[in-house]
């Protein structure tokens, strides 16, 4: 009799990698007066937020971001104009008052990527309304200098950050997939483009390994597929062998949190990560659309976070309820200082695969 193996779904986490994150500008937030004409707040979920988001985002001319209130449980909507303030406040959201649209933040951080120096990252930061870079350790001198002129040319659309630790693309960790010369974790489990059950995992694992097993030495399970690094930092894996693929994720506590589909991540949305080396960890997005500059290249479009994660969780799950977010790209710091970690969302890696989850 065939004897079944769950394998666990666990991400890996590049950590000490350099990341650069752009947040430029002030916010003028705008105060509600306590009278009887003061604007009434609905009281939302991170995911009737989102989806009002996208509601009052996709009508206002001259949209500016949104960004979810978890502790308020609101959604606060950026506007640059009288009519999209009336509109937001009239659907139950509060309205902030900013200087730069979308727009012209997401240009600012597209030239600034264009500068794209190792070790930095840039990401626009809706609650500051700015571009925000961020240089870890290794960069100085003139790279330092041609940095600091660059965010000095956007006129107020970002500042310029430092982080203390290095940004890096680790192959270490946990007790989850193991192949030669690296271990990663596993993110998601899914059905490939052909039918056959996969996992997704990061494309900095895949590229660089061709057959996983469940244990250190043991018998292939997987192989490797299509994959994406940098640029993008996703890869898929099929498996071999007769292996259970629940769709959930370990929690680390003897329980699994079921996962039902995918989900795009929102900002100041609470999330948890959970990773072979570190297990589960929770925090909140800060920015989406992130682009971080690694040794080995630029990879765009990251969710941001202030989840810890260390070697050995890259390619591991970041979700919110039933539904996978991203997986474990890399960052800076620990779980015992703190970080910030950044993570490929997975409904882009599914797109891209033909994967879905399950």
């Amino acid at each position: 009799m065939s004897q079944h193996r769950r394998v666990p779904k666990r991400r890996i986490v590049l950590a000490g990698s350099a990341v650069a994150a752009l947040a430029v500008g002030t916010l003028t937030a705008t105060t509600a007066n306590a009278s009887q004409d003061a604007p009434t707040l609905k009281s939302l979920s991170s995911t009737s937020a989102a989806q009002l988001a996208d509601q009052l985002t996709s009508d206002i001319k001259g949209d500016a971001g949104s960004y979810y209130d978890a502790k308020a449980n609101k959604l606060v909507v950026n506007v640059t104009d009288k009519a999209a303030k009336e509109k937001v406040e009239a659907a139950g959201a509060q309205a902030k008052v900013v200087t730069h649209t979308l727009a012209q933040l997401d240009s600012a951080k597209d030239a600034l990527t264009g500068k794209n120096i190792p070790g930095t990252a840039r990401s626009v930061d809706v609650k500051t309304n700015k571009v925000v870079v961020t240089a870890d350790k290794t960069v100085k001198g003139a790279d330092l200098a041609k940095l600091k002129k660059a965010v000095k040319a956007q006129d107020g659309k970002a500042e310029l950050k430092r982080a203390e630790g290095k940004f890096t693309t680790k192959i270490a960790g946990g007790d989850a997939i193991w192949g030669d010369g690296g271990r990663c974790s596993l993110g998601f489990n899914v059905t490939t483009a052909d039918g056959k059950p996969g996992f997704l995992t990061a494309g900095h694992c895949t590229t660089a390994i061709s057959s996983w097993s469940d244990s250190q030495g043991g018998q292939p399970i997987a192989e490797s597929g299509d994959g994406k690094f940098p640029g993008n930092d996703y890869g898929i894996a099929t498996y071999t062998g007769d292996t259970d693929h629940p769709s959930e994720v370990n929690l680390y506590d003897g329980g699994t949190q079921a996962i039902s589909g995918a989900g795009e991540a929102q900002v100041g949305q609470t999330v948890t990560r959970s990773g072979s080396t570190t297990q589960v960890h929770d925090g909140t997005v800060k920015a989406v659309d992130a682009s971080v500059t690694y040794p080995e290249g630029t990879v765009d479009g990251l969710i941001q976070t202030d989840v810890c994660a260390e070697p050995g969780d890259s390619g591991g799950s970041l979700f919110a309820g039933d539904k996978a977010l991203g997986l474990t790209s890399g960052g800076s710091g620990d779980c015992s200082a703190g970080g910030e970690t950044y993570f490929q969302p997975v409904p882009a890696a599914l797109d891209a695969l033909g994967a879905k989850i399950g």
